[in-house]
């Protein structure tokens, strides 16, 4: 696999082109192509105008924004948001406001981020029984206690 894929790309009317926000940044910023309004605790698909073709071997991933998070309760309701690499549609974002108040993701407006990696695809096998572990089938915070 390549360190950096080439990731072909359509943008739609009013559209903006992904880009990473710093040198050091893991994803790159996606943005509203329509003004959206979200009430307390609606949630919307909201458009971005991009369409990818993410190569074989690689998937994308939809973010949240920290900063939509903190300062206006804006969260993703399936974080992260799998883009897979035989999908061409649109990437939207569903977006739900946890806040207390409207809030308004206007046109343009950086609401999140997508991730390009690898993925590996496991080959499952059938098995009798798994081995045993320390751990074994204890899950949902059986770690936090040790």
């Amino acid at each position: 696999m390549d360190e950096r894929p080439a990731v072909p790309i359509l943008l739609g009317p009013g559209a903006t082109m992904p880009e990473y926000a710093t040198e050091g940044a893991s994803g790159l910023d996606l943005r509203a192509t329509e003004t959206v309004v979200l009430a307390p605790l609606e949630r919307r698909l909201v458009p971005t105008g991009v369409r990818l073709a993410i190569p074989p071997g690689y998937e994308g991933q939809v973010r949240p924004r920290s900063g939509l998070a903190l300062k206006k309760g804006i969260a993703m309701v399936n974080s992260p948001g799998t883009i897979d690499a035989d999908y061409r549609g649109e990437i939207g974002v569903i977006a739900i406001n946890l806040s207390a108040e409207t809030v308004q993701l206007d046109a343009g407006e950086r609401i999140a981020q997508l991730v390009i990696g690898p993925v590996v695809r496991a080959e499952l096998v059938l098995v009798d029984a798994l081995d045993e572990t320390p751990r074994n089938e204890g899950g949902f915070g059986s770690t936090g206690a040790r």
